[in-house]
């Protein structure tokens, strides 16, 4: 069965398969896209320019001309030396034993960070800060409080922050709010922005991750540094093997 034609460019007869190869060139995520029609489309367009251009580049006798050659030289030299690295690397691998083995070791990389949930007012004066705090402690719902007379964008969700980890906020709200018992109102608290009221509505003191949660991540992080490791040692050997001269 012959395949299906999609295209002629130049003489060129442009078949589905072609099409496809191209596109398996893609990454994996890019691929998902081009298969919707309107995007291959668009490919196929892209390789009717190309052949329009090779044969432009024929008429023109590019591959006769030195650039061409000193060009092609120089490409091939890359493609030896990428091929003789990859050649090496590929043949690396990491296995689930070894990542088990640095999870147990480093116990303390794979914990979830301490987290805080809250909720703030900011406010110019620290006189208006003790007021809305005296508001709130008669009975004044917080989040009431926020819409009324925050001058943060939060004000429209009540004044809540959601979760964060320490690094997110200016020390100062930092400090208090992770110092701070859930339920407690905090404050007036002194940042660069104004005197803010905090309110914990939860705090996540952090937990250790299994295994299983980061099993994947830990692999890919090991096969790397494992790659790095054959890489610079392959150079090391390399250099011993046929000279190095470096001038500074």
């Amino acid at each position: 069965m012959s395949e299906k034609i999609l295209a002629v460019a130049a003489g060129h007869e442009i078949t589905e398969k072609e099409l496809n190869e191209l596109i398996a060139n893609y990454p994996p995520e890019q691929q998902v896209y081009l298969s919707n029609p309107k995007a291959r489309d668009e490919v196929l367009e892209q390789l009717i320019g190309f052949h329009l251009f090779l044969k432009l580049a024929e008429e023109q006798k590019i591959k006769e001309s030195e650039e061409y050659r000193k060009t092609l030289a120089k490409m091939e030299n890359e493609l030896a030396s990428h091929m003789a690295a990859t050649g090496i690397i590929e043949k690396v691998t990491a296995d689930e034993a070894e990542a088990k083995a640095y999870y147990d070791k480093n116990p303390a990389q794979f914990k979830s960070k301490e987290q805080v949930k809250a909720r703030h007012i900011l406010v110019e004066e620290e006189d208006l800060a003790e007021k809305i705090a005296e508001e709130i402690r008669a009975g004044k719902e917080f989040s009431e409080a926020a819409k009324e007379y925050s001058t943060c964008p939060s004000k429209e969700k009540g004044g809540d922050l959601g979760y964060f980890e320490r690094g997110k906020m200016v020390p100062e709200f930092e400090k208090a709010a992770f110092e701070g018992a859930a339920g407690e109102l905090l404050g007036p608290v002194k940042t660069q922005f104004g005197y803010h009221l905090i309110l914990v509505d939860d705090k996540n003191e952090g937990e250790e991750l299994a295994f299983s949660e980061v099993k994947d991540t830990l692999m890919e992080k090991l096969l790397h540094q494992k790659k790095q490791n054959v890489y610079f040692e392959t150079v090391k050997e390399l250099e011993a093997k046929y000279g190095v001269e470096r001038r500074g």
